[in-house]
C-alpha cells in the first residue's frame, strides 16, 4: 500500500541520500560566495519549514562583511578557550585538535534568530509549550542544510559562541534569541562520516539503542549514568 503524493523512487532517493550525506563543515571553503539564485533557493527551503501556529518565527541575517565576520570569529576564540578549559588529559587534547568553525573560511555566514514572544501565530501551539517557538526555528535550520546538501553548498553549525557577545556585534534585541550561527560555501569535498566520529570524539549510536516501545526506556537511564560515571572517572584520574 502506498500513501497519496508518494514521491518518485529517484525523488525519494535525492532526500534520502540528502539525509544521510548531510555534514558539518568546518574546513574546505571555496572562496567564491553563493550566488543569489542558490542563496535564495536555500532561504526559501529554510523559510517553509513547519513552525507553531504558522508563527514562522525565524528570522535571517545575511554576513558577508570581513569585518563583521572577524568579529565573530574573535568571539569564537574566546569562547573555544573557555570550554577548552572544562576539559582534562586527553579530552583536553582531543578537543583543543578539533577544528569547529569555518567563520573566515566561508565566504558568507548567516545567523538564524528567533523572537519566541512573538505573537504571530496567535500563541497556537505555545501555551503549555512555549519552546516551540524555538523549536520551530531549528525546523528552518535542518530545512536550509539538507537543501544545501543537495545543491553541493556545505553548511557549518557555530556552537562554540558567546551569545550575548554576538547580539551585540549583530545588533540583536535582548529578547531575540540567536538560534544557529551559519558557516555556508561550495566546499572542496564532503566527508564519507562526520568529522567528530573520524576523531574519535565521539560515534553513531545504532537506531535500535534509541527506540522505545510505547513508554520511556529505562535501558537509556541505566546508559547514561554508566557513562557518567566513567566521565567522573577519568576525571579523577586526571586530577590525581
Amino acid at each position: 500500500m502506498e500513501g497519496a503524493g508518494k514521491f518518485p523512487e529517484d525523488e525519494s532517493r535525492g532526500v534520502y541520500r540528502a539525509i544521510h550525506e548531510r555534514r558539518d563543515v568546518r574546513s574546505g571553503f571555496l572562496p567564491e560566495p553563493l550566488g543569489d539564485e542558490v542563496l535564495g533557493r536555500l532561504l526559501e527551503a529554510a523559510h517553509h519549514a513547519p513552525s507553531v501556529g504558522l508563527m514562522q518565527p525565524w528570522r535571517f541575517i545575511l554576513i558577508r562583511t570581513l569585518e563583521i565576520r572577524k568579529a565573530i570569529h574573535d568571539i569564537f576564540l574566546r569562547s573555544n578557550r573557555a570550554a577548552l578549559d572544562t576539559y582534562q588529559g586527553d579530552s583536553a587534547k582531543k578537543y583543543a585538535s578539533l577544528k569547529l568553525e569555518g567563520i573566515l573560511e566561508a565566504p558568507q555566514n548567516l545567523c538564524i534568530v528567533c523572537n519566541p514572544e512573538s505573537e504571530r501565530g496567535h500563541r497556537l501551539g505555545r501555551h503549555s509549550m512555549p519552546e516551540m517557538a524555538l523549536y520551530s526555528a531549528v525546523c528552518a535550520v535542518q530545512n536550509l542544510w539538507l537543501a544545501a546538501r543537495a545543491e553541493g553548498v556545505g553548511v557549518g553549525w557555530v556552537s562554540v559562541l558567546d551569545k550575548d557577545a554576538l547580539k551585540k556585534v549583530l545588533n540583536i534585541p535582548a529578547n531575540v534569541i540567536p538560534v544557529a550561527y551559519l558557516c555556508l560555501g561550495y566546499v572542496d569535498h564532503f566527508a564519507a562520516e562526520p568529522d567528530l566520529e573520524r576523531a574519535g570524539w565521539e560515534h553513531r549510536i545504532p537506531l535500535d539503542h534509541v527506540l522505545g516501545l510505547e513508554q520511556y526506556d529505562p535501558r537509556w537511564s541505566a546508559e547514561e549514568n554508566k557513562s557518567q560515571r566513567s566521565r567522573d572517572i577519568l576525571s579523577d584520574e586526571s586530577h590525581s
